[in-house]
């Protein structure tokens, strides 16, 4: 085999070392993290575990599992990680590439590619603006209101929060 060859198989390899510990790990599926307000004005904080047919189970942060009965639940806020950073990653990436494709496309002339590039840099903020604003949206929280819902309402809304659980199908 060439030298070259030897290169890459090298670089593919150690690239595999690094990516794959992380995508093999036994760590379990994690369930959302919830926010519950109570009737009386309370809140319960903790990753849902289990969606019971007539309550919630929850795993607090202290690391006790809590169950918040159904009659008592006025809202359910699910907590969401904030995707801005990613979306602005995205967004700064899109606007480079939208530059270098600006100033690709002038062949030759020297005078237009700069104009081209100058005029480009308006993409690289505004790709990155809209990538974070996107980022932000794709983050925001989720409340379920249950009061005053019907039955075939919380249902639904419980058959949501199970597909969100970390035990699915739990009966």
């Amino acid at each position: 085999m060439k030298k070259s060859l030897y290169k890459l198989v090298a670089t593919v390899l150690a690239s595999l070392i690094l990516v794959l510990p992380g995508t093999l790990s036994a760590r379990g599926r994690r369930g959302a993290n919830l926010e519950i307000t109570l009737q009386d004005g309370h809140y319960v904080v903790g990753e849902l575990v289990a969606v019971k047919p007539d309550s919630l189970l929850l795993l607090n942060f202290a690391g006790k599992d809590e169950s918040v009965d159904l009659v008592g639940i006025r809202s359910i806020r699910i907590v969401r990680k904030s995707k801005a950073r990613l979306g602005g990653i995205g967004g700064l990436f899109a606007g480079v590439v939208g530059t270098a494709i600006l100033v690709k496309t002038q062949k030759g002339d020297f005078n237009k590619a700069g104009a081209a590039a100058g005029g480009g840099l308006l993409f690289i903020p505004g790709g990155l603006g809209i990538g974070l604003l996107a980022g932000a949206l794709a983050g925001i929280d989720k409340t379920i209101q249950l009061e005053g819902k019907s039955e075939s309402e919380v249902r639904q809304a419980l058959a949501y929060l199970r597909g969100k659980a970390r035990i699915r199908d739990y009966k």
